[in-house]
């Protein structure tokens, strides 16, 4: 009897104490965030005549709830986004907050974007994101933010006990390459010869199993960027990791879309699976390299040819087919992480209690310890500023300007220079802070105030030996690896003896730029350029997570720091549609050229309607089109939609206030022999105010 007692002291005990358990509840929800597929600038490669014009993939939110014995919870959203901005993330706190209380806070939400650079930008409350979209896209932030805070609650509303998590660590080695070797090479060699090449080639696949053994969803953590689409791409796109997603989730759910559940009925136990995005600063699945128009290798140091950079491009496997270049790589993508997913060896069972913690710092006054810098001596972050190559841009998307990457001179532009100083001019401290960087933009001490945002979130979650490092920017590969190693060793320090598994998700919470090493930064490429608050902003950074690392091990409290401060105004110079109209004669939904009465299989079918601007419904959670099959009951069943590969959706103004839509698909050998149609949906502005919905139905066809 004695001993009986004994054992349940012993497991109440274990129960007050947070015992470690290798059970967890957890949730899953997605949903949609794709924004205004009409007239709104893309976010990532800054060209103004990239605004979107249709849609290939639609862009997803992918949420995960944890949950361990103790009832601490943390939230991990991927977004198919270029990143996840400030204001984001608090307006989605915010909401939640209005629906939950205290039970989902700054602290245990971290939404990390996969970098697609062709979804509608303009979501940013700072003046540098927003500046080559002409402003504040209120219509883009409200669909981005809606959008996660609807797959958070269909996570939340999904919470299940007595789930598991396993992990399953490889490599994936082709799908990238790096896009500044030469800044690689400043490294120092002995640190250099510690890893396998200049790309960080490591791949970590978590699996979420639910108390029967049903698989429910998978995080994929893997660098590289979200650059497959290049900047001439007009096509909203979720690039190769949305791919990615499609596919693991087709593979697991059968065939689904947006309108009959296999992207929506999450509650319903379907698998979600996210792509997230790591440390790939530098990293590019541009993987032929870049090169001059005649073939020529680009110049290695300064990615030119000729001395401009302009016409140094890289590009994907697909050659000059982005959309191929985007397939192929996340087709790697997808089929590594199903290695390791089904993986029967080297498997290992998460463990142990979930701990977290969250701060804000002012990243422009961080004194940085001797400990983490490269000089071994005491360093300081400067007031913000971009440099000279940052307009250079990259061998995946060059600037339109005559900038050069690897230049420590702003002589070469005085012009652009003299205007960009005009927002602010640089103090000789700045300057000498920054050094080598030309200061072209000084946006820490632009006249209307910063131009990024300098109060930042540092955050860490731990879930078992999985620790989720959330960073606000762009980590190259090396600074990236630094940043694992400086958290893995904190949780030494601190006592933790678990074989910690600690991944970067990149571009989370908050955005400011680039993180080079201060190696790196030396030379003063894109990367360096971009890299914000000067040479020491990754020893700074490094600094700041080993002491929340610590922190957290220890349970000890921690300040929130310094908080972000909400904008009194946002401008836009977006001009807002006033109406629609077709020609005399016509109605929307009209068919102006048709399809053909048949096709083989491998065809591409196309029809053009008289439309209207999408912009009037983004039809959020629904779709644009429709490729219908009828049954042998003559029945038409959805077969397709514009979530789908297959499809595209392209919108073109004609004259004044007409557009034409456009719905392509492309048939292949797997598609189902038949008799389909085409439908279109959408709304028109009336002249006088309000708008109206109205379809379109192509004629029939054959697929054979």
């Amino acid at each position: 009897m004695k001993q009986v007692l004994v054992l349940a002291l012993l497991a109440w005990a274990g129960l007050a104490l947070g015992a470690a358990s290798d059970v967890f509840s957890i949730g899953i929800g997605k949903a949609d965030i794709t924004g205004p597929a009409a007239e709104v600038g893309m976010m990532g490669y800054a060209m103004l005549y990239q605004t979107t014009k249709g849609i290939h993939l639609r862009q997803r939110a992918r949420a995960f709830v944890f949950e361990d014995d103790a009832g601490t919870r943390t939230v991990y959203v991927s977004i198919d986004a270029c990143m996840v901005m400030q204001g984001v993330k608090l307006s989605v706190v915010e909401k939640l907050q209005s629906k939950y209380g205290s039970m989902y806070t700054d602290d245990n939400v971290m939404i990390s974007g996969t970098h697609t650079h062709s979804g509608p930008g303009g979501f940013s409350w700072y003046a540098l994101y927003d500046m080559t979209t002409f402003g504040f896209a209120k219509e883009n932030f409200e669909a981005v933010v809606n959008g996660i805070v609807n797959a958070i609650e269909r996570a939340h509303d999904s919470v299940e006990p007595g789930c598991t998590l396993t992990y399953t660590r490889g490599t994936l080695h082709g799908a990238s390459a790096n896009r500044s070797p030469y800044s690689y090479l400043q490294n120092p060699e002995e640190e250099r010869n510690q890893y396998d090449g200049n790309v960080d080639s490591e791949h970590t696949v978590i699996r979420i199993d639910d108390a029967n053994g049903k698989p429910r969803g998978l995080i994929d953590i893997f660098a590289v960027h979200g650059t497959s689409m290049n900047n001439k791409n007009r096509l909203i796109s979720a690039d190769n990791k949305g791919y990615a997603s499609l596919l693991f989730e087709t593979r697991m759910n059968g065939r689904g879309n947006s309108t009959n559940g296999g992207f929506e009925g999450n509650a319903n136990g379907k698998f979600v699976a996210a792509f997230g995005q790591s440390n790939l600063g530098d990293i590019s699945p541009n993987t032929n390299g870049a090169h001059c128009p005649n073939g020529d290798p680009c110049d290695f140091i300064h990615s030119t040819c000729n001395g401009k950079t302009e016409q140094c491009i890289a590009t994907g496997p697909g050659g000059s087919d982005d959309f191929e270049s985007c397939r192929i790589i996340g087709d790697m993508q997808y089929k590594a992480a199903v290695e390791l997913f089904e993986q029967t060896e080297g498997v290992s069972k998460v463990d142990g209690n979930i701990k977290l913690g969250h701060f804000y710092v002012d990243m422009q006054t961080v004194t940085v310890s001797p400990d983490f810098t490269s000089t071994k001596k005491e360093g300081k972050t400067c007031e913000g500023a971009m440099g000279d190559s940052f307009a250079a841009g990259t061998t995946d998307g060059p600037g339109e300007f005559d900038f050069v990457q690897g230049s420590n001179s702003t002589k070469d532009n005085p012009f652009f220079n003299a205007i960009a100083h005009l927002l602010g001019e640089p103090t000789e401290e700045q300057k000498q802070c920054q050094y080598p960087k030309p200061i072209l933009i000084d946006v820490g001490r632009a006249i209307d105030g910063p131009w990024v945002p300098n109060v930042l979130p540092i955050q860490i979650h731990k879930i078992g030996q999985i620790v989720f490092v959330a960073v606000p920017g762009e980590f190259t590969t090396m600074s990236g690896r630094r940043l694992r190693a400086t958290v893995r060793k904190a949780f030494k320090d601190a006592g933790n003896t678990e074989d910690l598994v600690v991944l970067i998700a990149g571009l989370s919470n908050a955005y400011s730029g680039y993180i080079t090493t201060y190696e790196e930064y030396q030379v003063q490429r894109y990367e360096g350029g971009s890299t914000v608050w000067g040479p020491h902003t990754l020893a700074a950074y490094q600094q700041q997570y080993y002491n929340l690392a610590v922190a957290i091990e220890k349970g000890t409290p921690v300040p929130e720091g310094p908080q972000p401060k909400h904008p009194s105004h946002l401008l836009s110079f977006i001009p807002p549609v006033i109406a629609d109209e077709v020609p005399i004669g016509k109605h929307f939904g009209d068919v102006k050229d048709d399809v053909k009465a048949q096709y083989s299989k491998g065809d591409t079918v196309s029809v053009t309607f008289h439309g209207a601007n999408p912009r009037n419904d983004l039809l959020q959670e629904s779709t644009y089109l429709e490729v219908q099959l009828q049954t042998p009951t003559g029945e038409w069943v959805l077969y397709a939609d514009d979530g789908d590969w297959s499809t595209k959706f392209k919108w073109e103004r004609h004259l004044v206030a007409q557009s034409y839509i456009t719905v392509e698909w492309a048939t292949d050998s797997q598609v189902e022999a038949g008799r389909y149609r085409i439908l279109h949906r959408g709304f028109y502005k009336h002249i006088f105010g309000g708008v109206k919905p109205y379809s379109g139905l192509s004629s029939e066809f054959t697929v054979e």
